[in-house]
């Protein structure tokens, strides 16, 4: 009989009364039904059994006596260990097996959570489970382990929690307390766990181009405190853990002064080569034309190098002052006498050394000074003012030039002209003007091309965007966006040009925005991307590490002491608080390099 057949038979079924009723049904379709508190159920009755001991059939002894009865079927079924021992071992056969070298109280740890899915992970229980949960084969367990450990690291016994995981092949822990090493560098050569390291470790450790150490004399001074800790048995080693050490990317006069009258350095003619190399090194660097050969000691790390340089007003009167951000830790320094007497406007970087700060002093007359990061004794020093005093105007380098687009003069309208700045002969001279006047507006470079993209002119924000030719020295128009924007921040990534918030003002009125929107210079289009968290106006925009960094702004009278990191791979923009409370970031840039920026 088919299932269909059976479907639509009559059902004779017994009446209670002793009579026979006749049911018809209608073909209906069958139908699965699940009961959710089935499984929950099976295992409470387990437990039970467990626990009371009903139908157990292999009692597990540890080495100090203590026994826990369980049921064979279900330690197989859930752990790859005991499917092991019972079905392909002898064990099989037993009714009572020995679990050696494993504490009972973690042996029943482990039974409970294998009948109940539950595991209590303790600073004092963890150390034992975790090598209990690696020879049980349960991932879950061990993982749990994993995570709890990762939280609990600190300078003080990520070595340690290294050397643990190491010991258990616990790549995922081990991976984890050497990526904190390498991110807190700083402190944990301060710890004493730092000294207790073989010499094989210390050179393991300072010649990974990934740790996070933004000065290179660091890295010396460790070495050094290393060494003396244990002199007599460490002195021999000091020449080939000074071969790791990068001194050419310490300051010049920090290896005259520091480095060179260090009585171990002095005393040993191989070290003394290294200073001399890298005392070298600073001399050929200011020759440009000299190219110097890349050696080991020479090359910028790959991480903790590269700092953002943010410029914050920090009380509302017109002064700011300098800050490095890192982005690894996450944390914002404030740096020691580096004061402008003006508010600035933008800050560029020339040459990979030499920072411009171009901004207007008290009485709105424009005010530029430069920072060369190569001194050790580091300074703002008033440069040549533009020819036009300027407000509200944007900034961008092209080819090692400084250009200053449009902006305002107090009382007249929004200016259309510009003007470049040549480092080389310190000069500013006038190029071409703009179609259109225009004060806070972005400026972007893509392709040697220089890109002034929406600003303000009375009375409303712009849409419109024109773009810069230096070669014809021309301004040429470019698809305008499909949004008016006032001070939009602007990034440039992977041949891509980004228009980042802003406001788009018309009359008295603003409205602030957090839409952005991204350029291409092959399609000649500009497509929407996600929105970011927070509306932002003029915010400080730079690419790091293949994310872009906006910084800051404003949300109406509102000003911003948070970063928003935004990921083209995956179209997702991520939020962190800056810890700036009161500030406000008027200008960034990306130094790949080791400047000597001490703090407070």
């Amino acid at each position: 009989m088919s299932l269909q057949e059976m479907d639509s038979v009559k059902h004779v079924l017994p009446w209670t009364n002793g009579q026979k009723q006749v049911l018809q049904f209608d073909g209906c379709k069958p139908k699965t039904y699940i009961n959710s508190c089935h499984t929950h159920s099976f295992f409470e009755v387990l437990q039970c059994l467990q626990k009371e001991e009903v139908l157990c059939d292999i009692k597990l002894e540890t080495d100090d006596g203590v026994i826990v009865c369980a049921h064979k079927i279900v330690l197989v079924s859930a752990c790859p260990y005991f499917r092991a021992m019972f079905i392909s071992f002898a064990e099989g056969d037993k009714y009572v097996v020995n679990i050696r070298e494993l504490d009972s109280n973690i042996l029943q740890l482990l039974i409970d959570y294998i009948y109940t899915g539950k595991i209590m992970v303790t600073e004092q229980n963890v150390m034992v489970l975790l090598p209990a949960a690696i020879l049980f084969q349960l991932d879950y367990v061990k993982g749990v382990c994993v995570e709890f450990l990762q939280k609990q690291l600190n300078p003080s016994n990520c070595l340690g929690m290294k050397e643990f995981a190491d010991f258990y092949n616990c790549m995922e822990l081990s991976s984890s307390s050497e990526e904190y090493i390498k991110t807190h560098f700083l402190k944990f050569i301060e710890a004493d766990e730092f000294l207790s390291l073989s010499f094989e470790e210390v050179i393991n450790l300072i010649s990974c181009d990934d740790i996070n150490v933004p000065f290179e004399e660091k890295i010396f001074e460790c070495v050094i405190n290393w060494v003396k800790h244990e002199l007599d048995y460490r002195y021999d080693s000091l020449p080939k853990l000074m071969e790791h050490v990068r001194l050419s990317l310490a300051p010049q006069e920090y290896i005259s002064i520091k480095v060179d009258q260090e009585p171990l350095i002095k005393n040993n003619p191989k070290c003394k080569d290294f200073v001399n190399e890298a005392l070298n090194f600073h001399i050929v660097k200011k020759h440009r034309h000299i190219t110097m050969p890349q050696t080991i000691r020479n090359s910028p790390r790959q991480t903790g190098l590269k700092f953002l340089l943010a410029m914050c007003d920090s009380s509302g009167m017109g002064k700011c002052y300098t800050s490095w951000y890192d982005p690894a830790t996450k944390l914002l320094h404030k740096t020691l006498k580096m004061n402008m007497e003006f508010e600035l406007c933008a800050l560029v970087l020339i040459k990979d050394h030499l920072v411009f700060a171009l901004g207007n002093n008290y009485i709105n007359l424009i005010s530029i000074e430069m920072l060369d990061l190569s001194s050790q004794s580091l300074q703002w020093k008033p440069t040549v003012d533009m020819l036009v005093d300027r407000s509200f105007f944007g900034v961008g380098v092209l080819d090692d030039r400084i250009y200053a687009v449009g902006g305002d003069i107090i009382g007249d309208s929004q200016l259309n002209n510009a003007e470049v700045f040549d480092v080389n002969i310190q000069e500013w001279r006038m190029i071409s003007n703009m179609s259109t006047g225009r004060m806070n507006l972005g400026v972007g470079i893509l392709n040697n091309l220089l890109y002034a993209v929406g600003g303000y002119k009375y009375p409303f924000a712009l849409k419109s965007v024109e773009c810069y030719d230096p070669t014809l020295d021309i301004w040429i128009p470019v698809t305008q966006m499909s949004t008016n924007r006032r001070g939009p921040g602007i990034g440039v990534l992977d041949d891509v040009m980004y228009a980042i918030g802003g406001d788009c003002q018309e009359y008295a009125s603003s409205t602030f925005l957090k839409s952005v929107e991204a350029y291409s210079p092959i399609t000649k289009v500009w497509s929407p991307i996600a929105d970011m968290h927070l509306c932002r106006s003029d915010p400080r925009v730079v690419t790091f590490n293949g994310l872009l960094y906006v910084m800051g702004g404003f949300n109406g009278s509102t000003r911003l002491d948070s970063i928003e990191i935004y990921n083209p791979k995956t179209n997702t923009w991520t939020l962190d608080t800056l810890s700036t409370s009161v500030e406000v970031i008027y200008g960034a840039v990306v130094i790949d390099g080791s400047p000597h920026l001490g703090t407070d």
